[in-house]
C-alpha cells in the first residue's frame, strides 16, 4: 500500500499542464527518432539532453523517458513498413512484418506491434513500481565493496551473457575503460593521459561520445550503404484495430512468456536487442505455427516487440534504484541526473521521492501516450522516409554538432565527436560491441572509485569483496557470469561424451 500511495502522489507531480505537454512532445520527438534508421533512442536523448538544462530535472526527466517510449514505438514502423530497421531491437520484427505489409495487411501487423509494446513497457513498469522500493531499501546495506561488486557482476553479464565474440565484449570493454581515466583522478588529483592537452583535462564527456558513436557513426555506415527510402503508406483504421486486438488474446503465453524474456534481459545488462532475438526464437521454437514464421506470422512480431519494450523499461530499475543502467539508453539518463546535481541509487528514493514517483508516474502516462499517437499519426510518420537521405543525413549531423557544442560550449568537442562518430563506424565495420563501451566510459571511473576506496579499507587485501555474504554472493555471481561460456562448453562436452 505505501507503494501505491506514493505512485498516486507521483501521478499528481507528473499530470501538469506543462508535464503533460512534455509528454506529447517527447513521445512525438521519440516516433521521428525511432523511425529515422540514422537516429536512435540513446542518440536521440544523447542530442536533446543539453535542451533540458534549464528544465526542472522531473520535466526534464519525463521528457526525455517520453522520447525512449516514443524511439520504442516508432522503431517498428519502418521495420514493418519498409523493412527498414529504425532501431536494433526492431530487425526480429522485420521477418514476420513486412511480409505481412507486403500482404496488405500492414494495419493489422503495425496495431499488433504497437499493442504489444505497450502490454510489455506497462508489465515493466508495475515491477518497477513494486521492485524499486524494495531493491533500494535492499541498497542501503552498500558500502563501497558492495558497490564495486555490482559494477563488477555489470561487466562480467555483458561479458558472459553476450552471444558474441567475448574477445569483441571485452575490447570494447577495456577501450571504455581507458577513456574513462582521462582527466583527473578523483583520488589523487593527478593528471592522466591528457598528453599536456589543457582540452583534456575534464576527460571524455560521455555525451559527446555517445552523440558521435551513435548519431555520426550510424550516419557515415548509412552514406557508404546509399540507403534508398522505399515503401508502401500504410492507415490503421479503427475496424483493423478491433480485429486485431480480438486475434491478440489467443499469443497470450507468448506474451507473458516475452514480458518475462525482456524484463530479464532489462535487469541485467542485456538490453532490448539480445531480448528481442530471444523472445522471437523461443516463439519460434514453442509455437505451433512455428514454420510459418517469417513469412507473416503475427505471432512473430508479438514476441520481439514485447520482449523489447518489456527490456527497454526494465532497465530503469538498476538505473534508479542501484545506479546502474541496463541499457545505453539508461546510461544516457543516468548522465543526465548526475548533471542535474541527483545521484541514482536507494538514497534517490529517500531525498527525491517527488522526483523519483514522478517518473515512475509517467512511464504509466507516457506509454499511453505513445500509444495513442502512434495508432493516429503512423501515416504521418511513414512520410518522413518520403524524404531524400541526402537532405536527412545532413540534418541529423547539424543537429549531432549543435548538441555535442552545447555540453561545454567548445569547438574542441566537435571534433571530438567526429572522432568518436568514425570510432562507432570502425566498431560497426568490424561488428564491435558499442554497448560495453558506453558502459565503461560512463562507469568506469566510479568502479574505480570503488575498487580503490575498498582497497584502503582492507589494506590491498581483495579478501574485502568476499568478507560478507552480500558481496560474496554479488562477485561470485560476477564470477560465475564471466565464466558462463567455458562452463557451458565444459558441459556441453561432457553429454556429447556420455551420449
Amino acid at each position: 500500500m505505501e507503494e501505491i500511495s506514493a505512485l498516486f502522489s507521483g501521478f499528481a507531480v507528473a499530470m501538469t499542464p506543462f508535464n503533460l505537454l512534455l509528454m506529447l512532445v517527447g513521445v512525438t520527438l521519440g516516433v521521428i527518432i525511432g523511425v529515422l534508421p540514422g537516429l536512435g533512442g540513446a542518440n536521440g536523448i544523447a542530442i536533446l539532453l543539453p535542451l533540458t538544462f534549464t528544465m526542472p530535472p522531473t520535466s526534464a526527466i519525463i521528457m526525455l523517458s517520453c522520447i525512449y517510449w516514443g524511439a520504442l514505438f516508432g522503431g517498428a514502423i519502418t521495420s514493418i513498413l519498409f523493412n527498414i530497421p529504425g532501431e536494433p531491437w526492431s530487425v526480429a520484427t522485420t521477418f514476420d512484418g513486412y511480409p505481412m505489409a507486403r500482404e496488405g495487411k500492414a494495419g493489422e501487423a503495425l496495431t499488433a506491434a504497437f499493442t504489444s509494446s505497450f502490454v510489455g513497457a506497462f508489465f515493466a513498469i508495475v515491477m518497477i513500481t513494486f521492485l524499486a522500493p524494495l531493491v533500494a531499501k535492499f541498497a542501503l546495506q552498500f558500502g563501497p565493496p558492495e558497490f564495486f561488486s555490482v559494477y563488477l557482476l555489470t561487466f562480467c553479464s555483458f561479458v558472459g551473457m553476450n552471444k558474441g565474440s567475448p574477445f569483441k565484449t571485452i575490447s570494447a570493454m577495456m577501450l571504455g575503460f581507458a577513456l574513462a581515466s582521462v582527466g583527473m583522478d578523483t583520488v589523487t588529483g593527478q593528471l592522466r593521459l591528457t598528453f599536456g592537452s589543457h582540452e583534456l583535462m575534464r576527460g571524455f564527456d560521455f555525451l559527446i561520445a555517445v552523440i558521435g558513436l551513435f548519431g555520426i557513426g550510424e550516419i557515415l555506415l548509412s552514406m557508404e550503404e546509399g540507403l534508398e527510402f522505399k515503401g508502401a503508406a500504410a492507415k490503421i483504421r479503427r475496424q483493423v484495430v478491433l480485429e486485431t486486438w480480438a486475434k491478440l488474446p489467443r499469443y497470450w503465453a507468448t506474451t507473458l512468456r516475452s514480458c518475462l524474456i525482456g524484463c530479464w534481459m532489462g535487469i541485467t545488462p542485456g538490453g532490448a536487442t539480445p531480448a528481442s532475438f530471444m523472445a522471437y526464437g523461443v516463439a519460434k521454437r514453442v509455437s505451433r505455427n512455428g514454420e510459418k514464421f517469417g513469412k507473416g506470422e503475427m505471432e512473430g512480431i508479438v514476441a520481439p516487440e514485447t520482449a523489447a519494450h518489456a527490456a527497454g523499461t526494465a532497465a530503469l530499475l538498476p538505473m534508479l534504484s542501484l545506479g546502474i543502467p541496463g541499457s545505453p539508453t539508461a546510461a544516457v539518463l543516468l548522465g543526465g541526473l548526475l548533471i542535474w546535481g541527483l545521484q541514482p541509487g536507494p538514497l534517490l528514493f529517500v531525498e527525491k521521492p517527488d522526483f523519483v514517483w514522478g517518473l515512475i508516474a509517467s512511464m504509466y502516462l507516457g506509454n499511453l501516450a505513445g500509444l495513442f499517437v502512434v495508432l493516429t499519426c503512423v501515416p504521418l510518420f511513414a512520410s518522413i522516409l518520403r524524404i531524400p537521405f541526402s537532405i536527412i543525413a545532413p540534418v541529423i549531423i547539424v543537429i549531432c554538432a549543435v548538441g555535442a557544442y552545447t555540453v561545454h560550449n567548445a569547438t574542441f568537442d566537435i571534433w571530438l565527436m567526429m572522432g568518436f562518430g568514425v570510432l562507432g563506424y570502425i566498431f560497426k565495420k568490424l561488428d564491435y560491441p558499442m554497448a560495453p563501451m558506453v558502459l565503461a566510459l560512463v562507469l568506469g571511473d566510479r568502479a574505480e572509485d570503488s575498487f580503490r576506496q575498498s582497497m584502503l579499507m582492507s589494506q590491498g587485501s581483495v579478501d574485502i569483496f568476499f568478507s560478507n555474504y552480500l558481496v560474496a554472493s554479488i562477485s561470485s555471481l560476477a564470477l560465475l557470469l564471466l565464466f558462463w561460456p567455458l562452463i557451458g562448453k565444459v558441459i556441453a562436452k561432457k553429454k556429447v561424451s556420455v551420449a
